[in-house]
């Protein structure tokens, strides 16, 4: 160990051409090692150049990446060519944009439908105080943070919300998909597309302080092999019933990223085969192995049922004539009004008959929601905003 005078004796530099690198001891010593190998590469060159030749290679925007040794600069070259869909644009899918954004990913397609609220702001971290002011597009405002990250990638928002009569087109000619929706149907459907195209997604779903993550590859087993059947309305909580945390959604969009570099890395022996689950509040990390479900419709039967619905099999929904307000179709199964009263407690004002349970929302809105699965939501014009408060506040 050394300490006091000995520590300045062992860093001593006598030499002019020492002292003139004295600086550099800063540096990591590879940063270190590189320089002292450009200047011996242009020995003869003024200083000004060489100077310059010097700190626009320290300065490479992905160096600490590229040296990480499993991506290279092959692995960097794939990233910076590789072209990224992140459906959805809220707690997951914007801190995963943000960060294969700033690992330079080549093209990004960012596809949401909703628009940024202030209760977004906890945890949502790519977006302002201004977004939710003006209640911008969330696909509209991530693009616009993104670019001004990182200029020299392309960005392509898309303010949509996706159902088996545009997924296609909305996820043409990308490399991988990153899961970011808050409903069990659109993943689902993604599955469905995933197996048909083969084309890999990453699934990432938090509440309260866990969540889980796992690459499916468009093979077996699948998504459905996890979940055959959406969930019942309210059989399920949702972070608008039972709360998210910061951390939770960093680290399960972290981990999300980390897989989708992997696999357009060329690093697709490193990918995890298991779901991993976390739970950061008990300090709690487990794995699962998900074997292929012999009968699963999907992987094994080849039968897209989520891809091949049609637009009055899906949750359709339409406005209200004279009403500003939005009546979204449901399952034709019961709901358990009192389970849903309970879950919606701690959310807002609740009403409840024998026929319907009613919440009272932000901004004037208010959630009906009847003992067949229907819904209306009342104090919303827009269809795509309507379907995202359902899914949130009751399920999918």
């Amino acid at each position: 160990m050394v300490t006091g005078n000995k520590r300045c004796h062992k860093t001593r530099l006598t030499s002019p051409l020492d002292l003139s690198l004295y600086p550099l001891l800063a540096f990591s010593t590879l940063d270190r090692q590189h320089v002292f190998k450009t200047v011996d590469q242009h020995q003869g060159v003024s200083n000004a150049t060489a100077r310059t030749m010097t700190i626009s290679r320290a300065d490479e925007r992905y160096l600490r990446q590229s040296q990480f040794d499993p991506i290279g600069t092959e692995g960097q070259a794939r990233i910076e060519k590789a072209r990224v869909a992140v459906l959805g644009c809220g707690a997951l899918g914007s801190v995963a944009a943000e960060l294969l954004a700033r690992a330079g990913v080549g093209m990004i397609r960012l596809i949401d439908r909703d628009l940024v609220e202030w209760s977004n702001l906890q945890r949502q971290s790519l977006y302002t105080e201004v977004d939710a002011k003006t209640a911008a597009a969330k696909a509209e405002a991530a693009a616009s943070h993104l670019r001004a990250i990182n200029s020299s990638i392309e960005i392509d928002e898309r303010v949509v919300d996706i159902s088996s009569n545009n997924i296609a087109a909305n996820l043409e000619n990308v490399d991988i998909v990153m899961d970011a929706t808050d409903n069990f149907s659109a993943r689902l459907l993604l599955n469905d597309w995933s197996i048909q195209t083969g084309t890999p997604w990453v699934h990432g779903g938090c509440i309260g302080a866990g969540g889980q993550v796992r690459l499916f590859d468009g093979g077996t087993p699948c998504f459905r092999c996890l979940l055959p059947q959406p969930p019942l309305p309210g059989e399920t909580a949702t972070c608008d019933t039972a709360g998210v945390i910061g951390p939770a959604t960093h680290l399960i969009a972290s981990l999300q990223a980390c897989e989708a570099i992997k696999w357009i890395s060329g690093n697709r022996f490193d990918v995890r085969d298991e779901v991993l689950s976390v739970d950061l509040w008990h300090n709690q990390i487990r794995t699962i192995r998900l074997s292929p479900a012999e009968n699963c419709r999907a992987c094994v039967g080849q039968k897209f049922d989520f891809l091949n619905a049609s637009a009055t099999e899906e949750s359709s929904a339409e406005t209200l004539c004279g009403r500003d307000a939005v009546q979204i179709a449901g399952a034709g199964v019961a709901v358990d009004l009192g389970r849903m009263a309970q879950a919606w407690e701690s959310v807002g004002e609740v009403k409840m008959s024998r026929f319907f349970v009613r919440l009272s929302l932000p901004e004037q809105r208010v959630l009906t929601l009847f003992r067949d699965g229907r819904a209306v939501i009342s104090g919303v014009r827009d269809i795509p905003h309507a379907r995202s408060l359902f899914d949130r506040y009751v399920g999918s």
